[in-house]
């Protein structure tokens, strides 16, 4: 089939990539947000997907809205059979959706009509889900409500981040999304609705809602901490300045008062709202990531000394 792929971020890249390298299919074309400053010095920087794409020779289009006219003028050209998309990050209008004559396909990282929304892989953490998984749907104007064409599931590590995570559903849904296609194409895949039962939303994270509460029990903040890593990142206070957290390990002892710190030998203790938890790696405001403990020694840490 003839296709269009649309897609943003480094976890679209697999799948673009896998469609590339798939004979079956002619991706004719690349979709993805324009050009915005990022890092420290805010340089304008390309996007992943808009680097894979010209380093394959496939043309890239950008429009600020898809629904500029320029933009579906050139679609209605391409004259795509199907669109793949994977977190592409704009909305896509119905003057967009009825372009090509097997739609839009979105590739989202839950396990419909489980999390539909921006941050379903945070969620399933925050939440304390065992199981996760991705899901291809054929977008409609409703937020991910669309009919599900295929499932992929995998267990969730009670260590796992958001980052590590959805890095490796990125991997399998790639697979998720390329037999997607190929059902498609041969006419073996037809789409299911999604039931009602069972919905949820998993809006974006916020730096606020990052933000650790040392009363919370140790389980919470641990699961905070793992879903904002690695972004917008867990953080908490210390002397007016801000500090953010890597993931935590839970102790059996509970020893502390909620946000009180203790420094034993090389580790770093904070007390919750239940067990006590060891900080492992923090990043001071305004600079690099370093051990707890390296962190601590520079402070002089005195007794009674607690996140704010």
């Amino acid at each position: 089939m003839r296709l269009v792929f649309a897609g943003t971020p480094g976890v679209a890249v697999p799948t673009l990539r896998a469609l590339l390298d798939a004979p079956q299919h002619d991706v004719v074309a690349v979709v993805s947000r324009p050009d915005r400053p990022a890092g420290r010095g805010r340089h304008v920087a390309e996007s992943p997907v808009k680097a894979a794409a010209l380093a394959a020779g496939v043309e890239v289009l950008q429009p600020e809205r898809a629904r500029d006219p320029d933009f579906l003028d050139r679609l209605r050209t391409l004259a795509p059979d199907c669109c793949p998309v994977v977190a592409y990050g704009g909305l896509l209008p119905p003057a967009a959706l009825e372009i090509p004559a097997h739609g839009w396909v979105n590739l989202h990282f839950s396990l419909l009509p489980h999390w539909r929304g921006a941050a379903p892989v945070q969620h399933a953490i925050l939440a304390g889900d065992d199981v996760t998984g991705a899901s291809t749907f054929r977008i409609e104007e409703g937020l991910d409500t669309g009919p599900v064409y295929g499932v992929v599931t995998t267990e969730i590590d009670p260590r796992e981040t958001a980052g590590e995570l959805l890095a490796r559903l990125a991997e399998t849904g790639a697979g998720l999304m390329l037999a997607t296609i190929d059902g498609i194409a041969d006419g073996s895949l037809v789409p299911r609705p999604q039931p009602d039962d069972g919905a949820s939303y998993a809006g974006k994270i916020e730096v606020d809602d990052a933000r650790i509460d040392w009363s919370a029990p140790a389980l919470r903040i641990d699961r905070v901490v793992r879903a904002c890593t690695p972004a917008p990142g867990a953080w908490t206070t210390f002397r007016d300045r801000r500090v953010k957290l890597g993931p935590v390990r839970h102790r059996s002892e509970s020893g502390l008062a909620p946000g009180e710190i203790r420094a034993e030998r090389n580790i770093v203790v904070v007390g919750s709202g239940s067990n006590d938890v060891e900080l492992t790696e923090v990043r001071p405001e305004g600079r690099g990531p370093m051990t707890a403990a390296d962190w601590a020694r520079g402070l002089r840490l005195q007794p009674g000394d607690r996140f704010e």
